[in-house]
């Protein structure tokens, strides 16, 4: 549903980007190619649908909006929650007797040292 939404989203948007270039300020933009207003999509016409389509096509991204952050997928791993919560240590032995014996480290073997010269 999140990416149906998503995807109606970037449709309306590439659309209302549309409506808004065809407007000009003012009441110009593709109404004023038209010379008389007696044509079937005349001047004021023309203006008053591309009006209505910008507002609704903004009216949409918003609805669609707020309803897809209702569906935003929401994953819960297993590794997530276990670092969001303290680890607990399950391990009823003593600290000391968790302790195994170091190898014993054997010393490098010693060299003679040089004799100093005199």
């Amino acid at each position: 549903m999140y990416i149906f939404l998503s995807i109606l989203i970037v449709i309306a948007s590439l659309l209302l980007i549309g409506a808004v270039l065809i407007q000009k300020s003012k009441g110009g933009g593709l109404a004023s190619n038209y010379a008389s207003g007696n044509q079937i999509m005349g001047y004021r016409k023309t203006t008053d649908f591309i009006e209505k389509a910008t507002w609704g096509l903004a009216i949409f991204i918003c609805v669609c909006s707020i309803a897809a952050s209702f569906t935003v997928p929401h994953t819960i791993n297993k590794s997530s929650i276990e670092q969001t919560q303290a680890p607990v240590n399950t391990n009823t032995e003593a600290p000391a007797a968790k302790k195994e014996a170091a190898p014993a480290q054997t010393a490098p073997a010693a060299t003679p040292a040089a004799p100093k010269a005199n």
